[in-house]
């Protein structure tokens, strides 16, 4: 089998590059591990900034986004028992769509498989050779068949556990990693949301953040333990503690339903540098990671392949690869700043379990800058929002 690019991944990063690349008409063949079904329901990200809303858009698979995404306008925080609203719309003249991950992959599947695009999946034993040639190679068995996929290029857009990372050797890349002391329990629950807009909770029993994914359905989330035992949190303890701690002055609480799904996250910052080697080039989680306080993790990792996209264009059409020799810079001037202000949202809403009274009263005093400062306001609302790619 023969392509210009291969793709291991069939995440938003992967699916987004695959339909770039198509409408550009540059061949590709997208591998995927897993079948269709898990990939399609896994619930990761539900929030799409001003950017990844106009790539959608451009590509033409936003009729269900604009069918059945929240847009949002705002969002609050909350601590000491008071709200304080940033409003985006006002303060950068941008807004946030909450529309699910799985939303976005699903629209992006049925897309490739209605234009009869070759999408694997349960590609196993895939392996990369030859990466650092002029002719690098993809091995991997499909329905029980070995096969061998040549390509010009390799986007690696396989996550964090993905084996395309990995085949980089020793001593090429530099990573840099934040572990943090706590984790997310996150709940799916079947409640209509009772606030119209996503609120960030600092309180003294740690983080809870209220959001939602449909007019029927609320997300809602605990800090807890990173050696949690989900086994531990009863549905009835759950929402005993989401009362708890996303009380307020003004009496409010999130609706209650059925809890239908339940897990959790750890939480990290990660980045490798540099985000390619040879013909291989990393993308979205397989470069890097962000802790979900700043709602992130997938518009980095559209604007990736948008940078990816637009330096292969570039290759085939211009025969100019100074884009695809400038791709990890290109790329990590976004990714710093959405790991600055991911980590910054994360320090400033959660209580590590060592906070000592020094650093919980900076934290209060960050807090209540913001309820007093219309820049620092400013700063918050264009960073949630979606900066520009460059």
């Amino acid at each position: 089998m023969r392509t210009h690019v291969g793709i291991v991944g069939a995440g938003p990063a992967g699916l987004f590059l695959a339909e770039f690349l198509r409408q550009a008409g540059i061949d590709c063949v997208v591998l995927e591990a897993r079948d269709r079904e898990y990939v399609q329901q896994r619930v990761r990200a539900g929030v799409l900034e001003q950017g990844s809303i106009d790539a959608m858009r451009q590509l033409g698979v936003d009729a269900r986004m604009n069918e059945l995404g929240l847009e949002h306008h705002g969002f609050e925080l909350l601590w000491g028992g008071r709200r304080l609203r940033i409003d985006m719309s006002e303060l950068c003249g941008r807004s946030i769509t909450v529309y699910g991950q799985q939303e976005v992959v699903k629209d992006l599947i049925d897309r490739r498989l209605e234009v009869g695009e070759p999408l694997l999946f349960e590609a196993s034993d895939v392996q990369l050779h030859d990466v650092d040639s002029d002719a690098p190679r993809i091995t991997f068995t499909h329905d029980g068949t070995a096969q061998e996929l040549q390509c010009d290029f390799i986007a690696g857009c396989d996550g964090f556990h993905g084996i395309s990372r990995p085949t980089v050797p020793e001593g090429v890349l530099q990573t840099f990693e934040r572990v943090y002391p706590f984790a997310w329990l996150g709940i799916l629950a079947h409640a209509a949301p009772s606030n119209e807009e996503l609120i960030y909770a600092n309180t003294d029993r740690g983080f809870a953040l209220y959001s939602m994914r449909s007019p029927t359905v609320t997300r809602l989330y605990l800090q807890v333990a990173p050696d949690e035992d989900i086994a531990q949190w009863s549905d009835d303890r759950i929402w005993s503690e989401l009362r708890t701690r996303l009380r307020t002055d003004d009496g409010f609480a999130p609706n209650e339903g059925e809890i239908f799904e339940k897990g959790i996250t750890p939480m990290r910052s990660f980045v490798t540098e540099p985000m390619q080697w040879g013909r291989l080039f990393l993308a979205g989680d397989a470069a890097h990671i962000v802790p979900p306080t700043g709602a992130k993790g997938m518009n980095v990792a559209i604007a990736d392949v948008q940078n990816l996209s637009e330096a292969l264009i570039a290759h085939y059409r211009d025969t100019d690869d100074a884009q695809l020799v400038g791709y990890t810079e290109r790329c990590l001037r976004k990714i710093w700043r959405v790991e600055h202000f991911s980590w910054f949202m994360t320090s400033m809403m959660h209580r590590p379990p060592d906070q000592d009274p020094f650093a919980a009263k900076l934290q209060r005093s960050q807090l209540d800058y913001l309820a007093t400062s219309h820049a620092a306001r400013v700063s918050l609302a264009e960073n949630y929002a979606g900066l520009p790619r460059t």
